[in-house]
């Protein structure tokens, strides 16, 4: 009796142990997801801002309510973080972040960033709300492709 006790408590603590390691079940069902990533510029990577605003990151609301995205942060493996100023996203609308510079519309975001950002061999890509909550993630690797839809 005392030995199933113990493996109750046991089989208990581990359950808690693992629960963490589990997405979060915000993280699944936020209606703020990444939609097509644009990670190769068409062309020769010249680093012109024409070519660095060919690359992109679109973000989509899917649901029917406004979202504020302020103090959202979009970043990728290597740790360049890009951070929505005061912005609101309309129900079904997307927004396009921009590697290079621009004027920020409803429908354009712009980085400010001189070199590329996303890797053409692969990279990850990771959207946190304000509270640094991840919100959704897109990978790719070894790609040929140009883009993918997350």
């Amino acid at each position: 009796m005392h030995y199933r006790s113990l493996f109750a408590a046991l089989a208990g603590v581990a359950a808690v142990m693992v629960l963490p390691l589990a997405p979060s079940a915000q993280a699944a069902t936020s209606p703020i997801q990444f939609g097509l990533i644009y990670y190769n510029s068409p062309g020769k990577d010249t680093r012109t801002n024409a070519s660095l605003n060919a690359e992109y990151v679109t973000i989509k609301n899917t649901s029917t309510a406004t979202r504020s995205l302020t103090g959202w942060t979009l970043r990728d493996a290597a740790h360049h973080v890009y951070t929505f100023g005061s912005f609101r996203l309309g129900g079904g609308k997307s927004v396009r972040v921009h590697t290079g510079s621009g004027t920020n519309t409803s429908t354009n975001r712009y980085w400010g960033h001189k070199a590329y950002i996303w890797n053409n061999t692969g990279d990850k890509a990771y959207l946190r709300n304000a509270s640094g909550v991840q919100q959704d993630y897109c990978a790719w690797s070894g790609s040929s492709h140009s883009s993918k839809n997350c």
